[in-house]
Order: structure tokens, then C-alpha cells, then sequence
């Protein structure tokens, strides 16, 4: 009998998750006999879910939106970087403990290493707009890149405080109103939150003192191009799409769950492009 593997995301909501489309093309590409699934779980339930996973006969998953510092809590961690944030992505199941990991920070790397091939992080001043949990992530993986300064604003600004402090002295808060002011000395600027987002408020920035070397990033993928990157590549600028970030952040899970490292290809971000502008 053929033993399947069965992983899934978790979010609230969730149904915007292409995660289910990503892995599914990895596990019919490799010929793996495995599933994962799309699962909604509120905030509400979220305690009960993560106490059961094992239980639902789950190998791993996936954590989305609003879930990834409060099943940073519930969950064991292994590894410094993520210990550090406290927030993970993606989860495991190991001699029966659940832990949980973050590879946000090593998809967004990736995936600007593979869309600007001569992008280098050391000595650069970047912007990032937001302080959740892909944010931590994000902060995280430049600092091990080497960046040179990290300006951080978010809407609350006691929220970007707190975050700032445990990030050390290459972190400031900068406002969020005025927060262009900083863009004239910005090498790479990311919008890490979900402003921009279908169905969400709009990003209202304005771009134009952002030096013409710099580039434009940009975590959502629905739209593909959100209006921040429309705007950018109007004046010019590079720009960076959230899908890419979305499809490097799953190769260490689908790794570790499934035992096979699969590769990102034009193939599957023509899927995933494909999907996206059908049901946007």
C-alpha cells in the first residue's frame, strides 16, 4: 500500500492561497504520492488546530496570514534565525514534536538574487513598510545579507519600535506618514505588508525620490502587479513581485516533507501567473 503524504496551509482567510496550485505541480512533476490542502482556520480555532495537527495525520504545512507569530508561540523551534523573529511559515513534525520554521526570509533572498542577477545586498539602505511576521522574516535574512542600513515603518509606530530594538543598530523606525523623505538615500524599497493586496486598502506612496538604480519589491501576488510596482516600473525602476518570494519560501518545506528538493522554473511561475490572472 502507497503511503501519501498529506501537508496543507493554514491563513483566515486562506481561499487567495496558491500554495495547493504550487505544491500540487512539484508533487505530479516529481511523482510523489502526496496532497496538500487548503484550510481556513480562525483565529478562534487556531489553538485546537495546532494541538491536533499531528493527530489529522499532517507531515507539515504552511502558516499564512493573520497566523504566524501567534503558532510561533505554540509551536517547538530549532533554529536561531527563526527563534529570533518569532515567526514562522512552515511547519514540521519530527519524533512526534511540531516545530516551526521560517523560510519567508531565504524565499524573499532568492527571489531577488533571481529577478535582478546583479543584485548585491552588501552595504545597501533599504525601506521596508511593515512589521508583521513576513517582515520579521525579511529583516532577518538582509541582515545575514549584509545590508547596510534597514529604515522600518509601520503604521503603528509602537509596534515598529518593539520590532526595530530586537534587530540592533542597522534597524531605525522611520514615520509612516513623510516616510518618503528617506527615499532619496534608498537602494532597495519593500512593501511587506498587505496594503495593495486584492480586496485590501491601497499602498498610497509616492516614488518619485527613489533613486533611479533602486529597486521595488513587493511581497503580495494578487495582483501580480499591485499598483506600488505598477508605479514603479512607470518611472523606470526595477521591480520584484511578490510571486517569486511565494514560490522559493516552499522549497525548503516541500524538501523536508516530501524528500525531494524542487527547482523553480519559468514552467511554474507560468502556471501560477496563469492562475493568478484568471481569478483576479
Amino acid at each position: 500500500m502507497i503511503h501519501v503524504k498529506h501537508a496543507c496551509v493554514i491563513g483566515w482567510p486562506i481561499e487567495h492561497s496558491r500554495s495547493p496550485l504550487l505544491h500540487g505541480y512539484w508533487l505530479k512533476k516529481y511523482q510523489i504520492p502526496g496532497r496538500y490542502d487548503r484550510i481556513a482556520v480562525s483565529p478562534e480555532t487556531l489553538d485546537s488546530f495546532i494541538d491536533g495537527f499531528a493527530g489529522r495525520g499532517f507531515v507539515g504545512g504552511n502558516v499564512t496570514i493573520p497566523h504566524k507569530e501567534a503558532v510561533f508561540r505554540r509551536v517547538a523551534v530549532a533554529d536561531p534565525l527563526t527563534a529570533r523573529l518569532g515567526s514562522v511559515n512552515t511547519l514540521y513534525l519530527s519524533d512526534g514534536t511540531l516545530y516551526g520554521t521560517s523560510t519567508d526570509g531565504y524565499g524573499f533572498v532568492a527571489s531577488a538574487k533571481q529577478a535582478v542577477k546583479d543584485l548585491d545586498f552588501a552595504g545597501i539602505r533599504v525601506a521596508v513598510l511593515g512589521a508583521g511576521g513576513a517582515a520579521r522574516s525579511i529583516l532577518g535574512a538582509l541582515l545575514e545579507q549584509g545590508v547596510g542600513r534597514i529604515s522600518v515603518a509601520n503604521r503603528s509606530p509602537e509596534r515598529a519600535e518593539a520590532f526595530a530594538a530586537e534587530f540592533g543598530q542597522k534597524v531605525e523606525v522611520v514615520p509612516w506618514h513623510g516616510v518618503e523623505t528617506i527615499f532619496a538615500r534608498t537602494d532597495m524599497l519593500v512593501n511587506a505588508t498587505s496594503l495593495g493586496m486584492t480586496g485590501k486598502d491601497p499602498l498610497r506612496i509616492d516614488l518619485s525620490p527613489l533613486p533611479a538604480h533602486a529597486v521595488v519589491c513587493d511581497i503580495v501576488y494578487v495582483p501580480l502587479l499591485t499598483p506600488l510596482l505598477v508605479s514603479a516600473r512607470s518611472r523606470g525602476l526595477r521591480i520584484i513581485d511578490g510571486l517569486g518570494m511565494l514560490m522559493h519560501q516552499a522549497v525548503p518545506g516541500f524538501e523536508r516533507w516530501f524528500g525531494v528538493r524542487p527547482e523553480v522554473t519559468a514552467e511554474l511561475r507560468s502556471l501560477l501567473e496563469a492562475d493568478v490572472m484568471a481569478k483576479k
